[in-house]
């Protein structure tokens, strides 16, 4: 059983749509040694996209926390929440490049992945890379793809690389993937197996906003607008930099031992219980918050 941490967030996708970061010459590629300087360069990057996704600041924390994890997001909701908007919203602070693709029951794994094609100047066979060569990928109503094209994420997801022809080929870093399904409609869909819920870190929904985060954002600039407005917060080398640092998030031996107890408990109360990459999850998800809020240890509270 996956670590799936269910939280109140949505988000939508769309085929055919990319964003490929101009090149941007950043004053400093190393953040600072000190800890509270990295949770500076945190804020100012959650704080932006929190003035795009308006009266969603913690289901745009949780996102933030997910990518600083180095896992990926699941997303269930409506169309319309905003799901494009979040995904955009991070790419663009962070000068990551962007693809949307949209899975349909007619899907091909090549047609994500990329295909060889022969070249008759050169003639050998190419390898053309698909959409999923990109850094910050949004995958709409991914249940809808048959379960062949849903497992050809399965390497991408859990190593950063895909296999081709027995040739191998590394993804760009940082990799991000966002997907999502529309828990409403079930007709026509391949529900995700075990296997591919488990490389999902977190599964959340934005959900609709309150009324007076409604009426900001009609009576405010439009979403399109704002994110072509968005300038990046820092540069994808410190975003990799931050990741690491996450990862040196103190955690007692107290703490792992009631980690091991939730999933001891949870392996007694069903059939398979959490996995160990689910352990991992929750250790790396809790590091990422323990980050963004100033702390150098993870702590029960």
């Amino acid at each position: 059983m996956s670590l799936l941490l269910r939280h109140k967030i949505r988000i939508a996708v769309q085929p055919s749509c990319q964003f490929n970061p101009p090149h941007i010459a950043f004053a400093n590629s190393i953040i600072p040694a000190d800890h509270f300087a990295v949770t500076d360069h945190v804020d100012a990057f959650t704080k932006q996209i929190c003035e795009v996704i308006v009266g969603k600041n913690h289901a745009v924390k949780l996102a933030v926390a997910c990518l600083l994890a180095r896992g990926h997001l699941l997303i269930e909701d409506i169309p319309g929440v905003g799901k494009t908007t979040l995904s955009q919203a991070l790419a663009r602070s962070l000068a990551l490049a962007f693809q949307r693709i949209q899975f349909t029951s007619d899907l091909l794994p090549a047609d994500i992945l990329g295909n060889s094609i022969f070249d008759h100047d050169e003639q050998r066979f190419m390898f053309h890379r698909g959409p999923l060569f990109s850094q910050v990928v949004l995958i709409d109503e991914v249940n809808r793809a048959t379960p062949k094209t849903q497992s050809a994420l399965l390497e991408a997801m859990e190593e950063y690389r895909i296999s081709i022809d027995g040739v191998t080929y590394e993804l760009p870093e940082p990799f991000f993937v966002i997907a999502t399904q529309n828990p409403q409609h079930a007709v026509g869909t391949f529900p995700l197996p075990e296997s591919q819920l488990d490389r999902f870190l977190m599964r959340i929904e934005l959900g609709v906003p309150d009324r007076a985060s409604e009426r900001a954002m009609l009576l405010g600039m439009d979403r399109r607008e704002m994110l072509k407005e968005l300038k990046p917060v820092f540069s994808p080398g410190i975003l990799l930099q931050i990741q690491g640092k996450v990862r040196e998030v103190h955690a007692s031996a107290a703490l792992l031992d009631y980690l091991q107890d939730l999933l001891d408990a949870s392996r007694q109360r069903h059939s398979t219980g959490l996995s160990p990459r689910a352990g991992l999850a929750l250790l790396h998800s809790s590091q990422a918050w323990a980050l963004m809020h100033g702390r150098d240890m993870v702590s029960f509270a």
